[in-house]
């Protein structure tokens, strides 16, 4: 098919399947087995402020905006990381990506063994980490003598896949955890509010990343104003890396801060009545 259709073609698949697995838990999902709703006296915006007033969310939040502009910045980058700094073929970003998504699903079945055993924060902290080590090895392509080529990709493979796993499933049981304190707390049940207001966050990173990736991404090139293609360079993609690995420690520092311990606390003391 032509070059344009090639896209469109990609989209309608997505749509579709996107659309199939949104019905799913509509249909075969009974919502009165797992929760009493009641409807908010409150309307969106003054929902949306009472939701942004628990702190512990404010630091969620914080941490979770700082995961995205570092997780979107890499993703992003990664087909120009495979073709400029490592030097293969930019077909390898769909081999390395794909590698990276199924490795990671590996882990998920352990995720939860792990959050009975440690705890959510501490294993959000560990994947931010994780991720920031995996955007360390990204920095350091071209530096370290030899440092090229499917070596550093398969590395970078290894190392993030597990905090991807983390980052992937905790965060969302995190803001559950969290609306459901704030329903003890306040008596009223904006459980829908507080998702919506981790994916504003979301979308958020996700759109400072792509900000920040094409002001950087191209220093030290000339772009060519006729194309719509990028021309990244070593050093804008090195530079990259680190801002990626600094939003990713922010995040860790962010998420520091959030007290697990009093919003189970308050769960578990409902929970007893």
């Amino acid at each position: 098919m032509s070059f344009a259709w090639s896209y469109r073609a990609c989209f309608i698949v997505l749509a579709i399947v996107a659309l199939i697995c949104m019905l799913i838990p509509v249909f075969k999902l009974n919502e009165k087995e797992f929760v009493d709703a009641v409807p908010s006296d409150s309307n969106a915006i003054k929902s949306l402020g009472k939701t942004f007033q628990n702190k512990e969310f404010v630091k969620f939040a914080a941490s979770d905006i700082a995961y995205w502009i570092g997780l979107t910045l890499f993703q992003t980058g990664l087909p120009f990381f495979v073709k400029v700094s490592m030097e293969l073929d930019a077909s390898w970003a769909m081999y390395l990506l794909g590698g990276m998504t199924v490795l990671s699903a590996c882990f998920y079945p352990i995720v939860s063994k792990l959050v009975s055993k440690f705890g959510k924060k501490k294993l959000v902290i560990t994947g931010f980490l994780g991720l920031a080590l995996a955007y360390v090895v990204t920095a350091l392509i071209g530096i370290l003598p030899g440092f090229k080529g499917i070596v550093p990709g398969i590395l970078i493979v290894v190392i993030s896949a597990f905090p991807m796993a983390l980052l992937g499933i905790i965060p969302q049981a995190i803001v559950a955890d969290v609306a459901e304190q704030d329903a003890i707390v306040t008596g009223e049940k904006r459980e829908g509010m507080f998702f919506a207001a981790r994916t504003f966050a979301m979308k958020m990173g996700q759109s400072v990343a792509m900000l920040v990736f094409t002001s950087l991404a191209v220093l030290g090139t000339t772009q060519d104003l006729k194309s719509n293609d990028l021309t990244a360079s070593p050093i804008g993609l090195r530079i990259v890396a680190i801002v990626a690995i600094c939003f990713c420690v922010l995040g860790a520092v962010i998420l520091a801060a959030y007290d697990e311990k009093k919003v189970m606390k308050t769960i578990g003391d409902n929970a007893d009545k």
